[in-house]
């Protein structure tokens, strides 16, 4: 007879592997984002960045902030929720001023480029 404790790992075991698939399915499409937003950052340093590609990197933010905290990237909610609020309202000159916007993106391309397998994952997942 299987006990609480087998099944809610057998559980544990499950989700982590769908989390793993999701990951791998979505994996693509988040570093997609993440080049949108280097991009950005190199465009807007050299003074070149623009509306349209502006635009671009604040829905590659938006939605990575969106997407990130479900695989536990709690802090790459973060720094994807303050780029999308630096792209949406910071003008043209602070843009081009800041180094902020490379800074955050090479810091989600690391946290995404070092994501830990799923089990650790799910012990440490905070909601953002």
């Amino acid at each position: 007879m299987e006990t609480s404790d087998q099944s809610g790992s057998q559980r544990d075991t499950t989700l982590s592997d769908a989390i793993d698939g999701l990951w791998q399915r979505f994996l693509p499409e988040i570093s997609e984002r993440v080049a949108a937003l280097e991009a950005a950052a190199a465009a807007a340093a050299t003074h070149t960045l623009s509306g349209k590609q502006r635009e671009a990197a604040q829905a590659a933010a938006h939605k990575l902030a969106g997407v990130l905290g479900t695989f536990g990237l709690a802090r790459g909610t973060v720094l994807a929720r303050e780029l999308e609020q630096i792209l949406a309202g910071a003008s043209d000159s602070q843009l081009n001023a800041g180094a902020g916007l490379a800074t955050a993106a090479a810091e989600l391309r690391t946290m995404i480029e070092n994501q830990q397998p799923s089990a650790s994952r799910l012990s440490n997942y905070t909601h953002p």
